[in-house]
Protein backbone atom coordinates (compact mmCIF):
# COMPACT_ATOMS: atom_id res chain seq x y z
CA UNK A 1 0.00 0.00 0.00
CA UNK A 2 3.15 2.32 0.36
CA UNK A 3 3.79 2.09 -3.44
CA UNK A 4 0.30 3.47 -4.61
CA UNK A 5 0.62 6.80 -6.25
CA UNK A 6 -2.70 8.22 -4.92
CA UNK A 7 -2.13 11.03 -8.25
CA UNK A 8 -2.94 8.43 -10.30
CA UNK A 9 -5.05 6.60 -8.97
CA UNK A 10 -7.56 10.13 -9.32
CA UNK A 11 -6.46 10.24 -12.98
CA UNK A 12 -7.84 7.44 -13.77
CA UNK A 13 -10.81 7.16 -11.84
CA UNK A 14 -11.63 10.24 -13.29
CA UNK A 15 -10.56 8.91 -16.96
CA UNK A 16 -13.26 6.30 -16.37
CA UNK A 17 -15.71 8.60 -15.57
CA UNK A 18 -15.31 10.65 -18.78
CA UNK A 19 -15.72 7.33 -20.60
CA UNK A 20 -19.06 6.75 -18.88
CA UNK A 21 -19.88 10.12 -19.44
CA UNK A 22 -19.19 9.49 -23.38
CA UNK A 23 -21.29 6.39 -23.18
CA UNK A 24 -24.23 8.00 -21.52
CA UNK A 25 -24.10 10.86 -23.87
CA UNK A 26 -23.92 8.27 -26.93
CA UNK A 27 -27.08 6.70 -25.49
CA UNK A 28 -29.10 10.30 -25.07
CA UNK A 29 -27.71 10.89 -28.78
CA UNK A 30 -26.35 14.57 -27.88
CA UNK A 31 -23.66 15.49 -29.96
CA UNK A 32 -22.51 18.33 -27.67
CA UNK A 33 -22.16 16.13 -24.56
CA UNK A 34 -20.44 13.82 -26.71
CA UNK A 35 -17.68 16.21 -27.60
CA UNK A 36 -17.37 17.64 -23.95
CA UNK A 37 -17.27 13.98 -22.68
CA UNK A 38 -14.01 12.90 -25.46
CA UNK A 39 -12.25 16.68 -24.15
CA UNK A 40 -12.35 15.98 -21.02
CA UNK A 41 -11.19 12.29 -21.32
CA UNK A 42 -8.04 13.76 -23.73
CA UNK A 43 -7.70 16.36 -21.05
CA UNK A 44 -7.26 14.61 -18.15
CA UNK A 45 -5.34 11.71 -19.41
CA UNK A 46 -2.87 14.43 -21.14
CA UNK A 47 -2.51 15.80 -17.23
CA UNK A 48 -2.16 12.79 -16.26
CA UNK A 49 0.81 11.47 -18.97
CA UNK A 50 2.24 14.63 -18.25
CA UNK A 51 2.56 14.37 -14.89
CA UNK A 52 3.96 10.85 -14.72
CA UNK A 53 6.45 12.50 -17.36
CA UNK A 54 7.34 15.38 -14.88
CA UNK A 55 7.27 12.91 -11.49
CA UNK A 56 10.18 10.09 -14.15
CA UNK A 57 12.56 13.10 -15.29
CA UNK A 58 12.46 14.11 -11.14
CA UNK A 59 13.06 10.68 -10.01
CA UNK A 60 9.90 10.17 -7.86
CA UNK A 61 8.79 7.32 -9.54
Amino acid sequence: MNNIKWVFVLFSIGAILSMAFVGISIALRNIPLIILGLVLLCVIMGYGFKTKKKMRDEGLL
